[in-house]
This record gives structure tokens, C-alpha cells and sequence, in this order.
């Protein structure tokens, strides 16, 4: 192989449609774009969701249900992380800070404390939320619950 052999794999380089100049080049008159209608016009522009006339996707499926603005979205952790995170950094207060630099949860995250799994240390532990299997298992072992 030598630099006068090179050449671009085959099919990888394909001329351009070149559009509009002269009837000799095949291409020229309408541009390829057909005669009259919007497609032919300059300017136009197809609706999102347009299907050529056919009723679109967005307006045969049905709707139901609906969104509540309200709804508060809470990061769930269970005992068993909190029981973990404990014992390998040998902590008693568990708060959002420590969440966050841990990695178990990011910055504008709202916690829920879940109940599943078991705990053998004494915690305190600070969040937004807790279910009610939750409290009952940290204060089984005289920790306390804060709600922020």
C-alpha cells in the first residue's frame, strides 16, 4: 500500500443531489420537490405529529387519568442501607449531609425512611419522611427520629 493507492472505502462517499441547476443536470425545474402543493413551497413546514392526513398517534390513544401537581417524590432508604452506612463509617447521627456524601442520595433529594430490614445499633436519624414500620424500629433501640 502507497499513498497514490488510498482511497475511501466503497460506498462511503456520496454525491449530493445538486439541486436546481439547469435541466441538464436532471434535477433542475421543480427541484425534484413535484409540482404545486405546500411540500413544493418554500417555507413549509410539516406539524409535529403529522401523519399525512391519517388520524395521528396522539389523538387515537385514549387519555385517562390524570397528573396531581401536589405530589411530592421522596428518595426511599431502607434500615438495612442506614444499618450498613453505620457500621462501616461507625456513625450514631444519620442526616440528609451525610446521605449526600455518601452518594446514597443527591442534593435536592427529599428522603423517606422505610422499614425494610433490620437494625442493631442505637441511630439517631434526620429526614423528610419515615413510615410508621421505620419509627418503630429505631426507637425499638432508643434512637430518635427528627422529621425536618
Amino acid at each position: 500500500m502507497e499513498l497514490n493507492n488510498l482511497r475511501p472505502a466503497k460506498g462511503s462517499i456520496k454525491t449530493s443531489k445538486r439541486i436546481g441547476r439547469g435541466e441538464g443536470s436532471g434535477k433542475g425545474g421543480t427541484s425534484t420537490k413535484g409540482h404545486k402543493g405546500a411540500q413544493s413551497r418554500s417555507g413549509y413546514k410539516r406539524k409535529i405529529g403529522f401523519e399525512g392526513g391519517q388520524m395521528p398517534l396522539s389523538r387515537r390513544v385514549p387519555k385517562f387519568g390524570f397528573t396531581n401537581l401536589n405530589r411530592v417524590e421522596y428518595k426511599a432508604i431502607n434500615i438495612s442501607d442506614l444499618e450498613v452506612l453505620a457500621s462501616k463509617k461507625n456513625l450514631e447521627i444519620i442526616d440528609i449531609e451525610t446521605l449526600i456524601s455518601v452518594g446514597l442520595v443527591s442534593k435536592k433529594d427529599k428522603v423517606k425512611i422505610l422499614g425494610n430490614g433490620t437494625l442493631t445499633k442505637k441511630l439517631s436519624v434526620k429526614a423528610h419522611s419515615f413510615s410508621k414500620s421505620a419509627v418503630s424500629a429505631i426507637e425499638a433501640l432508643n434512637g430518635t427520629v427528627e422529621k425536618i
